[in-house]
């Protein structure tokens, strides 16, 4: 969530800003609208309850004269006093209950706007409107040279059943598959070299987070109510949940309604992951294969970070991810999204793509992104400045450390072999047995 004084003070201004880079439509009549009648009726408001406060008060004082009274004239002149004013109390009491009612109305079409804004790009992020416009940063690795026809996954893993989708597609329907023997434990070997690697050598800390979560953490990350479309949820009873698209959602959100002392900053977090999403908006594009599934896992970054210290900490974030490709051996690049290819909640992202030789092109395989105070603001977390001891808004940072199932896509694919056997990675040998070659 944006600032709301940008919202309150400069609301033709952010409309403008929000179109130019973003694309993003913003009604600032209505925000002016909206505003100029919620201080009428907030003065209103306030004269009414400051009113009946004063009433209240006064008639208070008046029953305690009226009791303590030995002049029984005197009481029920002054018990009538009471009841006069009882009457002036109820007279502007319906206007009063009028007033905070459609107070709270403004203040909720005020929020259900600001929750659908999405967040201003940093001022390094070059314009455009899609990918097409993004930035190349560096290359690391040369794309293997093959002497003989190139498989994609989909062929490499049909083998023996190792990858079968049609099996999937019985159990669950399209965009799932099922993995069994050894192309099953490499996908799982890769899960716990990324968790060893980000543990070990990078510092995050390990952890195990529900898969199902609260409304309200989505919202805090910014998947609702913008994205219902595109989540799974449960509902049992009155309970709803939602199943986590990733688990940026829950590690984010553990900082929530949270103040946390400056010295335990910055807060590095990492999660293996089942993740889910509807791919709602995604048509038919990458139904072959693993590439977009509606349940896949993540091994996922996420840092709370002091404001001064966030874009270090993107950069450092983003290298923890590239260091797991080049320990794999996978040729990828680094690429700078332009302010139309960047998430919702984002200010500033890297993506990192992979080089998949059956398709002769870089795909992506890790998002890193700085949202700054935006999904801080929405969750309300925030840490004490020891300069000023006052609580103030952290900034949350969130990357791919990296997508299980895509990994899993570049080293069958880039590994393979003419005979259709996938060399095993030196990095994963120690993970799968001591097992070099899958044949």
């Amino acid at each position: 969530m944006l600032d709301p004084n940008l919202l309150r003070q400069q609301p033709a201004e952010l409309a403008a800003r929000l179109r130019e880079t973003r694309g993003f439509e913003l009604d600032a009549s209505v925000l002016e609208s909206l505003e100029v009648e919620r201080k009428q009726i907030q003065v209103r408001t306030q004269e009414l309850q400051n009113l009946r406060n004063t009433k209240s008060k006064e008639i208070g004082q008046l029953m305690g004269r009226a009791k303590s009274s030995s002049d029984a004239a005197q009481a029920e002149a002054i018990t009538a006093q009471v009841e006069g004013i009882k009457a002036e109390v109820a007279g502007f009491g319906d206007e009063l209950r009028a007033s905070e009612e459609r107070l709270d109305a403004i203040r909720g079409e005020l929020e259900a706007i600001a929750l659908g804004i999405p967040n201003l790009p940093h001022e390094s992020v070059p314009a455009g409107s899609d990918e097409a416009d993004n930035v190349e940063q560096h290359r690391w690795g040369s794309p293997r040279h093959f002497d003989f026809k190139v498989l994609d996954h989909v062929e490499l893993g049909a083998r023996n059943g190792w990858l079968d989708g049609e099996t999937a597609a019985k159990l669950s329907g399209s965009r799932f598959t099922v993995l069994r023997g050894p192309i099953a434990r490499l996908h799982r070997a890769l899960a716990q070299f990324m968790l060893d690697l980000h543990t070990d050598e990078h510092g995050y800390q390990e952890t195990n987070v529900p898969l199902l979560v609260n409304a309200d953490s989505m919202r805090g990350t910014g998947q609702l109510p913008k994205f219902e479309e595109d989540l799974f949820s449960t509902e049992v009873g009155e309970s709803k949940r939602y199943l986590i698209p990733t688990s940026e959602v829950p590690l984010t959100n553990i900082a929530r309604d949270t103040i946390l002392e400056a010295e335990v900053l910055p807060l590095r977090m990492t999660a293996h992951s089942m993740c889910f999403r509807a791919e709602a908006g995604s048509g038919g594009r990458d139904v072959r294969g693993m590439i977009r599934q509606h349940q896949f896992e993540k091994v996922e970054l996420v840092t709370i970070a002091k404001p001064e210290e966030s874009y270090a900490e993107h950069e450092r974030m983003t290298r923890c991810a590239e260091v797991v490709l080049e320990k794999l051996g996978l040729p990828y690049r680094r690429v700078l999204l332009c302010t139309g290819d960047m998430g919702f909640s984002a200010t500033k992202t890297f993506d990192l793509e992979v080089w998949l030789p059956s398709q002769d092109t870089y795909r992506e395989i890790s998002s890193c992104s700085n949202c700054e105070g935006f999904q801080a603001r929405r969750m309300l977390a925030r840490y004490r400045n020891p300069a000023n001891g006052k609580p103030e808004l952290v900034h949350t940072l969130n990357g791919s450390g990296v997508a299980v199932g895509r990994a899993l896509i570049a080293v069958m694919e880039n590994y393979q072999n003419a005979d259709g056997s996938i060399t095993v990675p030196e990095a994963l040998r120690p993970y799968m047995g001591g097992l070099d070659i899958i044949a």
